[in-house]
């Protein structure tokens, strides 16, 4: 009589074991609950033909792990698992091996439900999630890396893990960067400059030229209110702000003010008109010119399009053209962002703080950095609790942790009429500041950037502008993201971006990169030669900040606004 091998006998215990754990993964998907927020629908149907295939693979690949573990350690190609400790450690190593083809699996069956785009979305992007959330490298009892530190250093790195935890917990985030090491006007947000006016919205920053001459046609920078506006100016090396000032234009910014519960009333109306119309206002009292040049990012963009539409219905034209970088006007296509976006949530928003209120910076920033788990979250709860490391210093991560509130009217406003019902590429649907909004009227030119990696603004949803907005206009793609394309200085010579010569704009961003050329280095040096053909003559440069008596220095650049923690 033979018996079977160990071998067999293992293989079909390893067999039964990953044929339970699909029976487990396909039940909890049939099960799947996508929130109290969404309507109940009936159970979730998948494809039988993809069902069949996926399961095949799977135990396949389970199969060929098993073995690929009984000769050694499993080949693992994932940064997560890269260290010397998993590849040291066999099981560590086969447990990451082992999560990743579960990962992969069920991200297989995410793509097997037969649903809506909406509804599918929103499961692929909760399974992201819950897989990044799930990796054995964020447990110490299975991060291998992790408990070799712990043993090397005797038990210190676990303690200046649960110090870094305590220290987190109370600053109420997840060090991205040692915090410690920078200060709002001490090494970051250093251009010269003053503050020339301040309402209870923002401060306007004035910078002082560093040319002996300057454009005629001042420069006005609006940035996000979602986000502090020295984005624009971290180094001086990667500053946008001071580019624009070293190529002579004379160069003002608006700071906006962090809203504490004095503001929680304020609403969209309130930012177009007493925000950025009231900068553009007084840039053109200060400098006495006709016309000025205006720069809007992402909501600050948004922002910018609705003041010059409000101006155009009045019969004004105080800006002679607009750059709009990782800009929405139309929102057709809002990215990962849609799935959080659905009437019930909208509505949810509208009850909550509609009428006054607080949209609190953290959550807001939370919900991005989730957008990213693996680079924004977990690698952090990695380094900085299991192994007790410092992260290193980073000038644009310590921006991204120094969070903004919104008021709730503005907040709720925004989410309705623009990635909700995208009301604002309908003419005449919306009414701001007492003014029907026609897009169509912006007859300027106009510079739109969108980043191909973008997963706040998608290249596609900052190409649409330039199927709305109808003055002359020249588009262009950088690579990279939602920051770092934008934040990316001729001088380091890094990634590259992409034009087209012929000024044609087919109905795509796809049409439109089958005629576009690809060219190495920062896009800046292209704006910039755009800009100057806008700027009209130079002339002599300024020697004083501000103007007479009425719009003197108040305080040096920086100001105070932008220092307000959330």
């Amino acid at each position: 009589m033979t018996s079977e091998s160990p071998w067999a006998v293992s293989a079909q215990q390893f067999q039964q074991i990953f044929g339970q754990s699909w029976s487990q993964a396909l039940q909890s998907f049939q099960k799947l609950d996508l929130g109290a927020q969404v309507p109940p629908a009936a159970p979730l149907k998948l494809s039988q033909t993809k069902l069949q295939a996926l399961q095949q693979q799977y135990l396949q690949e389970a199969q060929a792990l098993w073995a690929q573990g009984l000769q050694g350690t499993p080949e693992i190609k994932d940064k997560r698992f890269a260290g010397e400790g998993w590849a040291s450690n066999p099981v560590a190593a086969f447990s990451a091996a082992a999560y990743l083809l579960n990962a992969r699996t069920l991200m297989g069956l995410a793509e097997a439900v037969e649903a809506d785009e909406k509804t599918k979305a929103r499961i692929r992007f909760g399974v992201e999630q819950w897989m990044a959330a799930m990796a054995p490298s964020n447990f110490l009892a299975f991060n291998a890396e992790a408990q070799k530190k712990a043993i090397e250093t005797k038990g210190e790195s676990i303690a200046k893990g649960m110090q870094n935890l305590l220290h987190d917990i109370t600053q109420g985030h997840v060090s991205m960067t040692d915090e410690s090491l920078f200060e709002v006007g001490r090494n970051v947000a250093t251009t010269e400059g003053a503050v020339v006016y301040e309402n209870e919205l923002f401060q306007l920053l004035e910078y002082k030229p560093i040319t002996a001459k300057v454009y005629e046609r001042p420069f006005l920078l609006v940035p996000p209110c979602i986000n502090k506006f020295y984005i624009l100016d971290l180094q001086p090396e990667n500053s946008l702000i001071r580019y624009a000032v070293e190529q002579g234009h004379h160069t003002f910014v608006v700071s906006w003010r962090n809203p504490d519960d004095s503001l929680a009333h304020k609403t969209w109306d309130d930012y177009v008109e007493d925000g950025a119309m009231a900068a553009i206002d007084v840039v053109q009292n200060i400098t006495g010119a006709e016309q000025i040049n205006a720069l809007g990012f992402c909501v600050g963009g948004t922002i910018l399009s609705n003041a010059l539409a409000v101006l155009a219905a009045r019969g004004d034209e105080p800006v002679a053209s607009a750059t709009f970088l990782t800009t929405l006007i139309d929102f057709s296509d809002t990215g990962i962002l849609d799935v959080f976006i659905d009437e019930a949530f909208v509505k949810f928003r509208e009850m909550q703080m509609g009428k006054g209120g607080l949209m609190k910076g953290q959550d807001l920033a939370s919900t991005f950095s989730f957008l990213r788990p693996n680079d924004l979250v977990w690698n952090y709860v990695v380094g900085n609790y299991l192994k007790g490391e410092t992260p290193p210093p980073f000038d644009l991560l310590y921006w991204n942790s120094d969070s903004t509130n919104l008021p709730g009217p503005f907040y709720a406003w925004y989410l309705r009429n623009f990635y909700l019902e995208n009301n604002l590429v309908k003419p005449g649907k919306l009414t701001v500041c007492g003014e029907k909004l026609d897009l169509g009227n912006l007859d300027l030119p106009v510079y739109i950037y969108g980043s191909r990696e973008d997963h706040i603004v998608p290249a596609t949803a900052a190409y649409a502008s330039t199927q709305v907005l109808p003055g002359k206009k020249r588009f262009v793609m950088g690579a990279s993201g939602h920051i770092a394309g934008v934040i990316n200085p001729p001088a380091k010579g890094k990634r590259s971006h992409w034009t087209r010569a012929d000024g044609k704009f087919p109905g795509t961003l796809d049409q439109w990169l089958e005629g576009a050329t690809e060219h190495p280095g920062s896009w800046w040096t292209d704006w910039s030669g755009w800009l100057k053909s806008h700027a009209g003559k130079q002339i002599a440069a300024p020697k004083a900040y501000g103007k007479g008596t009425k719009f003197k220095a108040i305080e040096p650049a920086p100001g105070r606004y932008v220092k307000q923690k959330a």
